[in-house]
């Protein structure tokens, strides 16, 4: 079964009552994961023009563990982006077996080497990345089981440029599970890439497309969230085992159709 992560990211808003709300959102949609991200705002440049932003929407590790019992009490699992091998370690101390690790961090040896000796489970997406880049990150996750996400990193991603071949591309270099992070408008991409055999697909989500933020717009809002859920459970379903063999109402019609004009007989 292809696995659905809820990125939730920064669309909390840095409030807790909301992050709480997206934590219920995903989970009466059946995503399998929610998806938060872990950093300190005073680590980016102060030239950076995001960092009074980061700022008002970071979770300290006292947010993340509140978080991640209330997500334990709702019966769904659990993820985060840690922005350095610093933050990796305290998201393991909370208990953590599974981990994310975002586009950008792909070349971050230092916490690719923590994450393989802590992890069981991670997803790491290769937005930005060159294929040696991505050749020596998976060299380095050996131990762990690696989902590797395709994604191409515009926000939001214009159609055109979604590529979702790449992810044959990757299954067979890389002789792993593979999926989608997506970016892109609407449901269209992540569905498509669920009929292309994804064992895991991202996608943001949100309250409402229209609250204060850059992710908001590219995000499914709730009613779509139900629907991304429902189609890709379908899709699954429609997909089958790829064994050819007759239905039940196929050996029914058989003898009937077969024999129906007179060439046949």
């Amino acid at each position: 079964m292809c696995l659905i992560i809820s990125e939730i990211g920064e669309n909390h808003l840095g409030d807790m009552k909301t992050a709480q709300r997206l934590i219920d959102m995903s989970k009466n949609a059946g995503v399998d994961y929610v998806k938060f991200q872990y950093y300190s705002a005073k680590n980016c440049a102060d030239n950076d023009l995001e960092k009074e932003w980061f700022a008002k929407v970071e979770l300290d590790m006292d947010k993340l563990k509140c978080l991640y019992k209330y997500s334990v009490r709702k019966d769904i699992k659990f993820l985060c982006t840690p922005w350095d091998a610093e933050k990796a370690e305290d998201l393991f101390s909370l208990g953590l077996k599974d981990m994310k690790i975002a586009s950008f961090h792909i070349t971050d040896k230092e916490m690719l080497r923590l994450v393989n000796k802590r992890a069981d489970k991670v997803f790491m997406s290769t937005g930005m990345s060159y294929l040696d880049e991505i050749d020596e990150a998976v060299s380095m996750l050996k131990k762990t089981s690696l989902y590797l996400l395709h994604c191409v990193s515009e926000y939001p991603l214009p159609e055109e440029n979604v590529n979702l071949k790449v992810m044959d591309s990757l299954r067979e270099r890389y002789k792993c599970k593979v999926g989608y992070s997506d970016h892109t408008l609407g449901l269209l991409a992540p569905l498509a890439a669920v009929a292309r055999g994804a064992d895991v697909i991202e996608k943001h989500v949100t309250l409402s497309k229209t609250s204060f933020g850059t992710d908001h717009i590219l995000s499914a809002d709730p009613a779509e969230l139900r629907i991304l859920v429902e189609y890709s459970r379908k899709i699954e379903s429609m997909l089958g085992s790829g064994r050819k063999s007759l239905t039940a109402g196929e050996k029914k019609n058989q003898s009937f159709l077969r024999n129906r004009f007179s060439y046949n007989k």
